[in-house]
């Protein structure tokens, strides 16, 4: 069971600091029913999650199933600092109040994924508020600003003699203070996280609580176009509260290589059930498409039901296999003649007439059906039907 269990754990990981500690800890529970604490930050800075975001939330999920106990750190403090990991410049402070409402969010959605009874649900406010001046002062003695500028994005920034916020040398120490205070056993991060994962161990240390935690580094998912992370604005993103057709869609626009990395890191499938696909359609047993369907299901059921999913499905079929228009599609009506690129932006397929232009001159734009090439085209009195690639669609009437 120790060796099945370490197998899942290690699934996708890119790397583990003190794995010896964390056989210990496995070991324990598997022959003592010990448990112990799993921790990860979310700094709430948007108000949605997207699969991006659950590649951690799974790997918290695979620990509960053996004796983990997930500390779920909201980081409503540290995210009005602001995390500098991977930025090039300092980050706009968030007010309090954009903070908690996306807190909010956060809360309702993480449960989709882990289990509430093994999971506690903290923010950081409640001891980094009670630290106070003179505790935030100790902390910052515990670190030196050598050391801090050793980390790969602030030693590019002081090369380029760019700014760096003395909150963001705090922003570190901060979150290592979190697995001080909560005495954390193990704690995970991707892997751009490493320096700020591994000040935990080092404070641990200093404070001498008995303990210095596991650090696990998770891979960031690379978003749809399989080449940059995953971030809503690149717009390559898939979010979990997404409706389920649109869900089912992008999940079925990815690359058949980059398929497999969301298997690995998004799917709950066994590694034996995933080698197994793998073989199959190598062999051509199996269609990739049709391998990329299953995920897509499983990924839609997991967050908006097996009926929905399904339902996904079997649109996405009629509207792409057989070239049908969607049973549903939002109706706009505006006032005509309409320019074009105003009338897909009224109509929510176009952030911008600019966009809008773009796509036109792209061949993405498509007018009852009929690629429309023409930039200046006005619309008059109608009704019609407007496409944006392939999968936004609307109803248009022009009175």
């Amino acid at each position: 069971m120790l060796h099945e269990a370490m197998a899942e754990i290690r699934r996708g990981v890119s790397e583990i600091i003190d794995e010896e500690r964390l056989e210990q800890l496995l070991r324990g529970y598997f022959e003592e029913g010990k448990n112990y604490t799993v921790k990860a930050g979310f700094d709430p800075t948007a108000p949605d999650l997207h699969l991006g975001h659950t590649v951690l939330l799974q790997k918290l999920a695979t620990f509960q199933r053996y004796g983990g106990i997930v500390q779920f750190i909201i980081g409503d403090f540290t995210a009005m600092i602001g995390d500098p990991t991977g930025k090039s410049e300092t980050r706009k402070q968030l007010d309090r109040e954009t903070v908690l409402e996306n807190a909010k969010t956060y809360q309702e959605q993480v449960f989709k994924i882990l289990d509430p009874e093994k999971t506690q649900l903290l923010f950081n406010s409640s001891w980094l508020d009670a630290l106070g001046a003179r505790g935030l002062v100790e902390l910052t003695t515990l670190f030196s600003v050598a050391r801090m500028l050793e980390r790969d994005d602030f030693e590019k920034r002081f090369k380029a003699q760019k700014p760096i916020a003395i909150s963001e040398f705090i922003y570190p120490l901060l979150q290592g203070y979190d697995s001080v205070h909560l005495q954390s056993d193990i704690e995970l991060g991707g892997t751009d996280q490493k320096f700020n994962l591994l000040m935990g161990r080092h404070l641990q240390r200093s404070f001498n609580i008995g303990k210095e935690q596991v650090v696990m580094m998770m891979p960031l998912l690379e978003g749809l176009d399989g080449i940059q992370k995953m971030s809503k604005s690149l717009g390559n993103y898939v979010g979990i509260n997404e409706d389920p057709k649109t869900m089912y869609a992008k999940l079925l626009s990815i690359s058949d290589e980059l398929m497999w990395r969301y298997y690995e890191l998004l799917s709950q499938r066994s590694l034996e059930e995933i080698r197994q696909l793998k073989e199959d359609v190598a062999k051509g047993r199996l269609h990739p498409k049709r391998a990329k369907e299953l995920l897509a299901l499983e990924l839609v059921a997991r967050y908006h039901g097996q009926e929905l999913a399904q339902e996904a499905k079997e649109e996405f079929d009629r509207v792409f296999g057989k070239g049908d228009l969607p049973k549903e599609m939002a109706t706009v009506e505006v006032e005509g003649p309409i320019w074009i690129a105003k009338a897909l932006v009224a109509a929510g397929l176009e952030p911008s007439t600019s966009q809008a232009r773009r796509d036109i001159q792209a061949g993405a734009v498509r007018v009852d059906r009929v690629k429309i090439e023409d930039k200046d085209l006005h619309l008059e009195p109608g009704e019609y039907i407007l496409q944006v690639g392939k999968r936004k669609f609307a109803r248009l009437k022009v009175h």
